[in-house]
């Protein structure tokens, strides 16, 4: 897999000649830089970035993601963040816009500590692109405009009115997101069952081929969260329909396409990263649940 891409490299990557202050900590308090998208690379190679990135994407084009890909038809506001690897490819045509990056440190306080993270549109398990019409474009890109505006002025607390636009964005963003109906239910099967899905997510993206899974089985997430494996099987039977054992073995297929798509390791090292032993148990189980060979979904890929 592609190296953490860190800022100085983003910047040998993507040099933009309107702005000068691309040290690490340019602010003060942590790194902020916002530009037109214009031009634009074709393509950022998949891996993954150590700072935050939103960017308002005006063209075609598609994101890549870790267990997922995002076709943009027309216009769409798009999130990245440290924990979830991706990649961008053009799809020809025009391509406008805006992109800001930041760094956590940034966007703290004392207030904010901590937050950055739990924001759904960074989360590894959540949706990362979100599709706006005419009038959220004005919307988002008058407040992008604006926060190119601030950056160039000489204003002595410009990065504090940057660090609240910054918010204001993360907030119109969540404001725009459509409402669905979320089925309730109340008590500790629901709690149990939450607190498994987090503990399974936080198992991934496996980065290197010395990495490896630290919980694979119900038994071990079980302990991870201090409860019998009967009781956690019957929680998540109940809230979700789909067993602890298929729910696991579900993310672990898409986390082992990924690998076969986008990196270069061998089977025998993406199926030591995903817990077995033995590169031959790895085909089966991977067979079985997706109907084809390791190496021929590599070779589609």
């Amino acid at each position: 897999m592609e190296p953490i891409e860190t800022l100085a490299d983003f910047y040998r990557r993507h040099p933009v000649d309107e702005q000068t202050e691309f040290a690490e900590n340019n602010t003060g308090q942590g790194h902020f830089n916002v530009f037109r998208r214009e031009p634009c690379l074709n393509r950022s190679p998949f891996g993954r970035r150590d700072f935050y990135k939103v960017a308002l994407v005006i063209g075609k084009g598609k994101m890549v993601y870790a267990d997922k890909e995002v076709v943009i038809q027309c216009q769409a506001l798009v999130f990245s963040s440290p924990a979830v690897p991706s990649a961008w490819e053009t799809g020809g045509g025009p391509q406008t816009g805006y992109f800001c990056l930041f760094t956590q440190a940034f966007i703290e306080s004392d207030d904010y500590k901590g937050r950055l993270p739990e924001f759904p549109l960074f989360q590894p398990d959540k949706g990362h692109v979100l599709e706006l019409d005419d009038q959220q474009l004005i919307l988002i890109s008058g407040l992008l405009e604006r926060m190119r505006t601030v950056m160039a002025a000489d204003y002595r607390a410009k990065y504090d009115m940057l660090r609240s636009y910054l918010r204001i964005l993360m907030h119109e963003a969540l404001n725009l997101l459509p409402v669905v109906p979320v089925e309730s239910h109340a008590g500790a099967p629901a709690r149990i069952t939450a607190q498994f899905l987090a503990l399974l997510e936080r198992q991934f993206p496996i980065d290197s081929p010395g990495q490896a899974m630290a919980l694979r089985t119900p038994a071990e997430f079980a302990e991870g969260l201090a409860v019998h494996t009967n009781h956690l099987n019957r929680s998540v039977k109940m809230i979700t329909g789909r067993t602890t054992t298929l729910l696991i073995a579900d993310r672990i297929i898409k986390e082992a396409q990924a690998l076969l798509q986008h990196t270069d390791w061998s089977i025998a090292q993406i199926a030591a990263g995903l817990g077995f032993g033995e590169p031959a148990y790895f085909t089966n189980f991977f067979k079985k649940y997706t109907g084809a060979a390791p190496a021929r979904t590599r070779l589609s890929a």
